[in-house]
């Protein structure tokens, strides 16, 4: 992605945090025609041996499995919270409208598994993330019904390889930060997560000349 310096986080935690509490991800690769095909999905992370790793599923009909078998190759991303930001949040007028968000990029090598096992141990993941109630129940449901419901999802693992995080903030801008937090703190969900942020990266306005 586009990132210059200024939006790129530095600690690697951040990332990782930002997955977790976004899940819901798009994961682009390319069709047999070499254009992008994009699956929107939740995926579960894990962290295993020094590396990263995202699970998923889709369903069997879904082409992406195929492609993803063809070239392992992929990009995975997830957005943040994000907010319009006015330029009346200026000291000066001659200013233009922006969008402030948070995101991350993956960098992924795919491997699909075809294990009733290993589907059991994703799905067990992202129930567990989801709706932990329901774990008793798809335990205690008849084995050969477990095996049907798996042979109907393409499951695979996303080895990350690179990893991109970005939080897009106006941090360049610290003339606007005390105006902006006030608006954002003052209104929808998002824009108080953005001011959630703000304070914990220091971009408060206090100080600034």
């Amino acid at each position: 992605m586009y990132l210059p310096p200024q939006f790129s986080a530095k600690d690697p935690a951040i990332a990782r945090e930002l997955i977790r509490s976004h899940p819901f991800a798009s994961l682009i690769s390319t069709d047999d025609e070499g254009l992008p095909f994009v699956t929107q999905l939740p995926l579960h992370l894990l962290e295993e041996g020094g590396g990263l790793v995202l699970l998923g599923h889709c369903a069997k009909p879904n082409p992406h499995g195929r492609y993803l078998q063809a070239r392992p190759r992929a990009v995975v991303t997830f957005l943040g919270p994000h907010a319009y930001m006015t330029p009346r949040v200026y000291p000066d007028l001659a200013r233009v409208p922006t969008w402030n968000y948070l995101a991350v990029h993956a960098t992924v090598e795919a491997r699909l598994l075809a294990d009733f096992d290993d589907k059991d141990r994703l799905l067990k993941h992202l129930i567990h993330d989801h709706d932990p109630a329901y774990a008793a129940q798809w335990r205690g449901l008849d084995e050969d019904y477990q095996h049907r419901m798996a042979q109907g999802i393409t499951a695979f693992e996303l080895r990350v390889t690179d990893l991109q995080c970005k939080l897009k903030l106006n941090q360049h801008r610290p003339e606007s930060h005390a105006a902006m937090l006030a608006a954002y703190d003052a209104g929808n969900p998002d824009e108080q997560a953005l001011a959630g942020w703000m304070r914990r990266l220091g971009l408060t306005g206090q100080g600034a000349a």
